[in-house]
This record gives C-alpha cells, structure tokens and sequence, in this order.
C-alpha cells in the first residue's frame, strides 16, 4: 500500500484532497482549484479512479437530519476464531442497514460495528433482537457517542 501512496505526486495529492471535498466539481472547476489546465487534470482524474485510488462519488448526508439520532460503536467478541464463525458472523453483519461500518479489530474484541438507529429504544430494541442473536457472539459492548468532536471528511494526503 505504501507503494500506491508514493505512486502519487503533487498533483495527484491535490486532485484527491479536492475532490474529496466537493466531489461535484466540473472538470474547469477542478482543474483551476488544483492550478492544473484542463486536459491534464481531466486525464489525471480518470487514471486516479481507473487505478481504483477515487472508488465512487456520494453526497454526505446529515444523520441527524434523517431521524438517526444515535450513533453507536459496538464491540463484539466472537466465540472462536474459525473461518466458518466469522464468515457467519460477516454474513450477518451484511444483512442489518442499521450496521453502517464494521471492521475486524486487533485488541480486546474482534469487531467494532457502527450503528445508527431513530433514539436509545430503537438501539435497544435492535440490540436485543438482532445484534445479541448474531451467530458466535461471546460478548457485545455498546458505547454511545456523545456528541461528534470531529467529524470525517476525507482521508489525509500524507
């Protein structure tokens, strides 16, 4: 993955930092917001998402706004650690909308899911009728947030 990343020159840095801030930019647009002319900026664009670095484009959309008031981290500790478990597991996960991340952790639990759901009764119901009956789950933490400190925005050209 590094090699990717140093696959990347300035240009490329401030096409990717550019669009992932507004990724409806017409192609003059972009091209005067990264000091590129068109063509080349136009060609750089589509090698980048040819090579897979831009996977799509999407509105960010409020959660809030859209009656998912509460965002919660979950922790899941599965029973064991087979390839039939957490496949079963991973299945699962797919099939919830609720479940809007979930990734495979190192540390004191082997998931971390993000959910959204309407309020605190919405989660709970969900919780208790669909997370907990998840095949292979030995434990399951919920952790609220709070409020949001800083939300995502793009990742960093680093």
């Amino acid at each position: 993955m590094t090699q990717d990343r140093d696959r990347l020159d300035d240009a490329d840095r401030r096409i990717l930092t550019t669009l992932q801030a507004d990724g409806r930019l017409s192609n003059a647009d972009l091209a005067e917001a990264t000091g590129m002319s068109t063509s080349p900026c136009w060609r750089r664009t589509r090698r980048l998402e040819e090579e897979g670095y831009v996977q799509g484009y999407r509105a960010v959309l409020d959660r809030k706004r859209l009656g998912l008031g509460v965002l919660v981290f979950v922790s899941i500790q599965i029973d064991t650690h087979s390839d039939e478990e957490a496949t079963a597991f991973e299945q699962a996960v797919a099939q919830y909308p609720q479940i809007v991340m979930c990734h495979s952790i190192g540390g004191g639990a082997d998931f971390l899911l993000h959910v959204v759901c309407r309020d605190l009764d919405d989660y709970a119901d969900f919780s208790m009728t669909h997370l907990r009956r998840m095949p292979g789950i030995k434990a399951m933490t919920s952790n609220f947030s709070l409020k949001e400190i800083k939300p995502f925005e793009g990742w960093p050209m680093l």
